[in-house]
């Protein structure tokens, strides 16, 4: 059972879920109003094996620093709990059980290329070169955390024969999606930096916290955080009246926690940056739900309504 369970760990469960967040309402956005339930379980299970792999992989990667980190000491690898020639089996496996299964189960092989391309990303752009190199780590290396709603919208749009048509429902959704977790990834992960601060100093990752002083990172993630609530705007269009309000206040909501965080470096006294890290994953749930919602019950979109 602990061997098991330190399986399950080098998939990064946690990270998994957000990443499933993300590919859902991709998948029933692109479908709106008819919904393929077996299609996006489906592509739930082959894009999970595609993060786990990733993840398997980055753990092999990263196993030094993990050993030096508070927060990452009691990973499998750095705990010897499993070895890292049998963890690098277990996400080749994986790797390759989610290609096949995208591409013949889902119906999709350009599912399946994106996939590959996002395991690969994650871990030689991201993991080996971006991660120890420079405190702009996170955001170009986490373009890989956007690729389950290309994922979703691939496997979704091949099934309907559509993959490339024009309007609304082409891939121009996609792409905002894809902004909006591009976007919404550094003040996530940099609230989290702030927090864990001496941990990537001590294992020599640049994260921006560690080489900027705690007055930019905040403005950085004021910055970012305002594009990733305009870019949940531009989806407005091809939604709903209850993803529209759900953008607006829940949007609101995240600019002004930032705001505050950013006031209260300012201003010199004590901040709570985990606040606004697990605000941002609540935010992140809320808004994709409030889509998935809305794309369920298959309502009037506000294009329409004009």
């Amino acid at each position: 059972m602990e061997k098991i369970k330190a399986y399950i760990s080098l998939t990064k469960p946690r990270v998994i879920e957000l990443l499933l967040v993300a590919a859902i309402p991709a998948m029933l956005q692109a479908q709106r109003g008819e919904i393929d339930l077996g299609l996006v379980i489906l592509t739930l299970i082959g894009g999970w094996m595609g993060a786990a792999a990733a993840n398997a992989f980055n753990m092999v990667a990263d196993y030094d620093i993990d050993q030096k980190m508070r927060r990452t000491h009691r990973r499998p690898l750095a705990k010897q709990t499993v070895t890292k020639r049998n963890a690098t089996i277990f996400a080749w496996v994986l790797t390759v059980a989610s290609v096949l299964w995208l591409w013949l189960l889902c119906g999709s092989w350009l599912a399946a290329v994106f996939i590959l391309l996002t395991i690969a990303f994650y871990i030689f752009v991201y993991t080996k070169w971006l991660k120890r190199r420079t405190w702009q780590n996170v955001i170009w290396g986490g373009a890989a955390g956007c690729m389950p709603v290309m994922v979703g919208w691939a496997t979704t749009t091949d099934a309907t024969g559509g993959a490339f048509h024009a309007g609304w429902g082409s891939w121009a959704q996609a792409l905002i999606m894809f902004l909006i977790i591009f976007f919404w990834t550094p003040p996530h992960t940099w609230a989290l930096g702030m927090r864990y601060r001496e941990d990537y100093e001590a294992a020599g990752v640049p994260m921006m916290p560690v080489v900027k002083p705690p007055l930019e990172v905040t403005r950085q993630i004021l910055w970012y955080t305002w594009a990733t609530v305009i870019c949940s705007l531009l989806l407005v269009p091809a939604a709903g009246w209850v993803y529209a309000v759900i953008a607006v206040l829940s949007g609101a909501w995240f600019i002004i926690r930032a705001q505050g965080l950013h006031n209260g470096v300012k201003k010199g006294v004590k901040v709570k940056p985990m606040n606004l890290f697990f605000l941002s994953n609540n935010y992140l749930s809320i808004l994709f739900v409030g889509l998935s919602v809305d794309a369920v019950i298959g309502l009037q979109t506000v294009a329409d309504m004009f």
